[in-house]
């Protein structure tokens, strides 16, 4: 495989037979990898807590709706 350099980045190479971006600092390479799974698990923490609140709300409505019932029951 031959590589050249990406003009401007210099931790960067360029592969001259599949033209894929190549990073050549393996640091720099696992703190990427790093925020990305952070990011991910950050999104996913996003979702729960959203699901979590729609079910709160559902079963606010349900309780609710069930004390609605009772006290009209007593009257």
């Amino acid at each position: 495989m031959e590589y050249h350099g990406v003009t401007g980045h210099s931790d960067l190479l360029r592969d001259a037979d599949t033209k894929a971006i190549v990073n050549a600092n393996h640091s720099d390479y696992l703190k990427y990898i790093a925020r990305r799974d952070a990011r991910k698990k950050e999104s996913e923490k996003t979702v729960n807590i959203e699901e979590d609140l729609a079910n709160l709300k559902s079963e606010m409505n349900e309780i609710k709706s069930l004390l609605k019932e009772l006290v009209s029951n007593v009257h």
